[in-house]
């Protein structure tokens, strides 16, 4: 295959698995081999140092397109290239070029350091022996583990684990990855600074093209350039986050008024023909927040403002709320997105 400017391209990709069938089916037809459509004519096409997002409920597809773009499952019809090479004509030149990232990968040693998990992965990669020790000292440092180095992986927590996983698979220096749910297994805190890890080193750092498949909201609005909304096997939205939430149509505001002027605020917001509803925790003490839906953008948040205000409202905050992702993939997919 030709080279591609793009890191991966997908076009009319389709995948068919062998359908589980009850035993009183397999009794009345033991030779039929009926098939599922798993992925029904995906195409997308991710650029060089992008960090794309693939999102849908479970079963939409994500992982069957991820074990295709590995080598791991072969695709029935369509086109794939990763960074210009066929997965299926040439699999190994496709993995000396992508490296999967598994969340609860279960293939690193816990009993060895961190290090010597590295160099043992180092020595399996083919490095130069002469280049292994500063090669995993540079990734140890790049994913912040140069103190906890020494210390058996098995005592690492989560997060630690998983920039362990991300070290060992830039061993290999691959030019694209594939991070399935990242940051599935930490806590709040922690997966916001793995995803800032993520970003800084990867693509900006490392310069790898980065394809993510997550649940995650926040994970897609802070990494991804772009995104893809699957379900059921077929692309039916693609684009920013900001674009997607645009294509929601509505617009989320959070008013912050005092108590003793929420009838107020909410005669004024029955009368502009808004619906809303008082929010069950107040931002503090004294104080009320309601949140409506508020068409129009910013002109319109400006219009309110000055209605309340002229009514003599004291509004303490009027702030948009970023409409969940779950919602957005929950109403393109009722609407049949792009398709």
């Amino acid at each position: 295959m030709t080279s591609s400017p793009s890191a991966v391209r997908v076009q009319g990709l389709v995948k068919r698995f062998p359908r589980r069938r009850p035993m009183s089916e397999v009794v009345r037809a033991p030779f039929a081999r009926p098939r599922q459509e798993v992925l029904r004519g995906v195409s997308l096409e991710v650029a060089r140092g992008e960090f794309f997002g693939l999102l849908g409920p479970n079963g939409a597809g994500k992982t069957t397109l991820f074990k295709i773009l590995a080598t791991l499952v072969l695709a029935d019809e369509g086109d794939v290239s990763v960074e210009g090479v066929d997965p299926g004509s040439d699999p190994d030149r496709v993995k000396s070029l992508l490296t999967p990232v598994i969340a609860d990968e279960r293939s690193l040693y816990w009993r060895l350091t961190g290090r010597e998990n590295l160099l043992l992965y180092a020595a399996l990669y083919g490095l130069p022996a002469g280049d292994r020790p500063k090669e995993v000292d540079r990734l140890l440092e790049a994913v912040g583990l140069s103190e906890a180095a020494d210390r058996m992986a098995g005592t690492y927590s989560s997060g630690m684990k998983q920039r362990l996983l991300i070290a060992r698979a830039l061993l290999s220096r691959p030019r694209v990855l594939l991070l399935d749910e990242p940051t599935r297994s930490l806590d709040p805190v922690g997966a916001r600074e793995f995803r800032k890890f993520l970003r800084a080193e990867l693509v900006e750092n490392q310069g790898c093209t980065v394809l993510l498949a997550t649940h995650d909201a926040d994970e897609a609005f802070e990494l991804c350039d772009r995104l893809a909304v699957l379900d059921r096997g077929r692309v039916v939205a693609s684009g920013t986050a900001r674009d997607l939430a645009a294509r929601v149509e509505e617009s989320r505001v959070r008013i912050v008024v005092p108590d003793e002027q929420m009838q107020r605020t909410q005669n004024a917001l029955g009368d502009a023909g808004l619906d809303h509803h008082v929010e069950d925790v107040s931002p503090e003490a004294g104080w009320t927040s309601i949140r409506t839906h508020l068409p129009g953008g910013a002109a319109s948040s400006a219009e309110l403002l000055v209605e309340l205000v002229a009514r003599g409202i004291t509004v303490a905050e009027l702030a948009q709320v970023p409409v969940p992702l779950a919602d957005i993939i929950e109403t393109l997919v009722a609407g049949g997105g792009d398709e």
